[in-house]
């Protein structure tokens, strides 16, 4: 692994453990701050992730891009293979190991910080066709709105609209959108609000997959040229950037 990509590999793990630190911790605060009330454990635990997520885009986006999710990066990689814009396929596969082993640590982390078991698998049973549509969906709208923002010379602002699509995901459909495979991995090692069963770990992620799929067809009717802005994904990233 290059210096470099060992760079943008550090800030995909970091980003991503914290972006699950977040989800989870705030669950579990969620949790025992409103025992009684799933529906404002749910709002407390939206605002927090859409929050953080924002503020770790701003932190590690010039570095890496702040993917923090193998669709969107895999979909970057397919966007910008043949202009060479976005990631090589040696950087895809840094990128992914990552963002998954981050999303691990993260799940762990936000364990270790409420005085719980650093592993316990998920009892949380996530199946179902209703819920794998809901994925699909989320995914796809999550990577459309990246590579629009970007195609569009909007990257600025996508600390804010991906927060804010997060956020509002999480009402908008019935999985409470997870939209991204790493996230769903680093949630099945904690059993608490918002965890998901292993066992319903291959439904989200080949969901989230078709997604992505759904989100390469729109953007070719949509934004047919979106490849040459792949390197400005999820915000513009580089050496150049982050001198």
């Amino acid at each position: 692994m290059s210096l470099g990509l060992a760079r943008r590999a550090s800030a995909e793990f970091t980003g991503t453990a914290l972006l699950v630190t977040a989800v989870v911790g705030s669950g579990i605060a969620a949790a025992r701050l409103s025992p009684d009330d799933v529906g404002l454990q749910l709002l407390e635990n939206a605002i927090a992730t859409a929050l953080a997520l924002g503020a770790l885009i701003l932190t590690f986006g010039p570095v890496s891009g702040a993917h923090f999710n193998p669709v969107v990066s895999a979909v970057d990689w397919w966007l910008g293979r043949r202009s060479g814009a976005g990631l090589a396929v040696r950087d895809l596969g840094g990128y992914v190991v990552a963002q998954v082993s981050g999303a691990i640590a993260g799940a762990v982390l936000a364990d270790l910080m409420f005085g719980l078991r650093a592993l316990a698998w998920s009892h949380t049973s996530r199946t179902g066709p209703n819920l794998w549509l809901a994925e699909g969906v989320a995914t796809a709208g999550l990577v459309v709105l990246v590579f629009a923002l970007a195609r569009s010379g909007r990257a600025s602002v996508a600390p804010a609209a991906v927060g804010a699509y997060i956020g509002a995901a999480y009402w908008f459909t019935s999985s409470t959108s997870f939209a991204n495979p790493a996230v769903t991995i680093g949630r099945a090692f904690t059993d608490t609000f918002a965890g998901i069963a292993p066992a319903s770990v291959p439904g989200f992620v080949v969901a989230q997959l078709v997604g992505g799929l759904v989100a390469v067809a729109a953007l070719a009717v949509w934004y047919p040229d979106a490849a040459g802005a792949a390197d400005t994904v999820v915000v513009p990233h580089g050496e150049e950037v982050t001198r």
